[in-house]
């Protein structure tokens, strides 16, 4: 069985772009450029998690929040210390 890991997000949606930011307290701090109506926010959310991890998108789900910018996500595949190592060099590497 595949495991699944919880991450905390605070999310920023209407973003001029879509990055990883960095921590934010016990979070990550997201931007999105998707505005907060019908599920965009969340569904860039995923895809950007996705894109930065390695991980189809169907391993990736907002499991709460999903109406305020304090978000849990669930991620299918990937331990936690992974996914952290991943997200710091994310944020690293930007200019």
């Amino acid at each position: 069985m595949a495991s699944i890991t919880r991450l905390r997000l605070r999310v920023l949606p209407g973003a001029r772009r879509s990055e990883v930011v960095g921590r934010h307290g016990e979070a990550w701090k997201l931007r999105v450029q998707a505005a907060p109506e019908r599920g965009r926010a969340n569904d860039a959310v995923e895809a950007l998690l996705a894109s930065v991890l390695s991980l189809p998108k169907t391993s990736v789900e907002v499991v709460a929040g999903h109406t305020t910018q304090d978000k849990i996500v669930a991620l299918t595949g990937i331990e936690l210390a992974t996914a952290e190592t991943l997200l710091a060099a994310e944020v690293a590497s930007r200019p």
